[in-house]
């Protein structure tokens, strides 16, 4: 992990139901309170996706529990929030989206440098039997290392 980037909430559920084509660091435009609660690693990403909408791109279903401490300043929960990305890169990103299957999903938010950043992904969908293989792979990797530590142990 490089110096300054403190990784606050994974999205482990988008690399189950995607593949992850691109990947894109965004910034996000957040309230007081809302960074506060973030900086507590109290943020939630599995529902949540993004969408370009007139030239703007949106993080739609981000779950930012209220601050404890915000009183009737804390935010709404599920607001959607704007992300900061370049013109080219919006451009390039939608014209990416405009093919079939693809979505704008965010895989993790992380502070950098004291930053909120926001890492999306251009992913495309897996099917069930996707999923399986992934499983399958997974476990027949898992197995080999046992083996191999097993091995390792009997001498």
């Amino acid at each position: 992990m490089s110096e300054g980037i403190k990784i606050v909430a994974d999205n482990r559920k988008a690399f189950h139901d995607y593949f992850v084509e691109e990947r894109v660091e965004a910034g996000i435009i957040l309230t007081g309170t809302e960074i506060k609660s973030i900086r507590n690693g109290r943020v939630n990403l599995k529902d949540s996706y993004a969408r370009i909408d007139k030239g703007e791109v949106w993080l739609l279903q981000m779950h930012i529990s209220p601050y404890e401490q915000g009183n009737r300043f804390n935010h709404d929960p599920l607001r959607r929030r704007k992300l900061l990305l370049s013109r080219s890169e919006i451009t390039k990103i939608f014209s990416k989206l405009q093919l079939q299957g693809l979505t704008l999903i965010p895989l993790k938010i992380y502070l950098k440098h004291g930053l909120a950043k926001v890492e999306l992904g251009v992913c495309r969908g897996k099917k069930n039997y996707d999923k399986r293989q992934d499983m399958a792979e997974r476990d027949a990797k898992r197995e080999i290392e046992r083996h191999m530590r097993d091995k390792n142990h009997s001498y």
